[in-house]
Formats: C-alpha cells, sequence, structure tokens
C-alpha cells in the first residue's frame, strides 16, 4: 500500500479478528506518519478536552461567564503533524485523506450527528465539506446552511472570538431533539457556540460537541 501523506510504500499484519470479519484496519498511513499524531491524553479540560489543563480551562471559564457550559470532546492535538494533514485535506482540496481518520467518528444513541458546513463558495472553491466527508461512514444530517466570511485561518484568536453568526437553519428541516455536532478543529469554540444558538431556536434540547482535533 502506498502511504497518502508521505508516498512510502507498506505493509499491514491483519490480526485473525480483521481477517475474520473481512475489515480493512488500514487508515491509509503508514506507521511513522500516523505516529506523529498525538492523542489527547489526561490531563485535559474537562470540558473541551484542551490538553495539558487539570480542571477547567481559561476559554470554558469565559463561556460560563456567558451562561454556557462547554460540554465537548476531541480525540487529538492540533501539532504541527495535524496541521499538515489539514493544509493537504483542507486547504489543498486532497479529499482522499477524508477517511485516513474515519474510526475515530462514531454515532451515540439517540442523538442526530450533525456536521458544521461551509459556505457555498468555499464548497465550490475546494469541491466538498470537510467535516461532512469526515463522517462519510456515518449517517448524518446537514441542518444547517452558512454564509460566507473570512477563512477562520486567516483570523486571529480575537476576531474569530468577535465573528458575527453566519449560520442558518436550512428551509423546513426537522429539528431532533438531541444533536452531536461535530467539526473538524475547535479554537476558541465560537464556530459551535454560534451553531448551537441556531439550533436550539430551531428546537434542539440537548446539544453535544466533538471534534477531531483541539
Amino acid at each position: 500500500m502506498i502511504c497518502l501523506l508521505c508516498h512510502t510504500e507498506y505493509t499491514i499484519e491483519p490480526t485473525f479478528h480483521q481477517l475474520f470479519l473481512l475489515k480493512d484496519s488500514s487508515p491509509g498511513l503508514c506507521t511513522t506518519c500516523h505516529n506523529k499524531f498525538q492523542l489527547i491524553t489526561p490531563p485535559y479540560c474537562s470540558r473541551c478536552y484542551k490538553p495539558d489543563i487539570k480542571d477547567v480551562c481559561s476559554d470554558c471559564k469565559i463561556w460560563e461567564k456567558e451562561g454556557i457550559i462547554v460540554n465537548h470532546q476531541a480525540v487529538f492535538t492540533y501539532n504541527k503533524a495535524m496541521e499538515e494533514f489539514f493544509s493537504r485535506y483542507k486547504f489543498l482540496g486532497d479529499y482522499r485523506l477524508h477517511h485516513v481518520f474515519y474510526k475515530y467518528f462514531q454515532t451515540e444513541k439517540g442523538y442526530t450527528i450533525v456536521p458544521i458546513p461551509v459556505s457555498k463558495q468555499r464548497f465550490q472553491e475546494r469541491g466538498f465539506n470537510q467535516v461532512a466527508a469526515l463522517l462519510q461512514q456515518l449517517p448524518f444530517s446537514s441542518l444547517l446552511e452558512k454564509e460566507e466570511g473570512p477563512a477562520q485561518n486567516t483570523r486571529t484568536r480575537n476576531e474569530r472570538l468577535k465573528n458575527k453568526n453566519t449560520f442558518t437553519l436550512k428551509a423546513k428541516v426537522k429539528m431532533p431533539d438531541k444533536i452531536l455536532l461535530v467539526d473538524d478543529v475547535y479554537t476558541t469554540g465560537r464556530t459551535l457556540q454560534h451553531a448551537i444558538a441556531v439550533l436550539k431556536q430551531g428546537g434542539a434540547q440537548e446539544i453535544k460537541t466533538f471534534s477531531l482535533c483541539r
């Protein structure tokens, strides 16, 4: 097999369990590339999974002052390897990478998965919604639309926190009671909180959030 990131050839020795179930465990990456990604391990913020925090991080304390108790989970730290991954996948449009982390996205009983959308302009430029593509193996509902605005990666932290809400509900959507809202990267939390506000205005009763990276 050829690694999707470094393009070197690699092999996988499947376990008996994988052979029995006829499942391919390969994420499309060689061991060297895969090991560069860092899983979030304790200690981390109990509310948003920010690494190296023993209790509640300063970001979540700021949200609490606004009356919001963050309920977020993430899998990986946004390290150099992950930055390079998203540069290839998200900004250079390498769609082949969408399945690399599929096994880290799972359904939660009773919850409807909702991906954060991209604007029509961004979709035309990229050719896909990077969050929806990550969820391709799972059932999800696209309930939200997004107006065009400055790309998040071009904005400072303070600018992101001051962003206006660019999300709206799609017309005639059936709003589920419980939602698992999914994004690719959690930075300040503003994007997710804007989306949560719109979904709650539309009738959602309970919303959890999840991202690949924090």
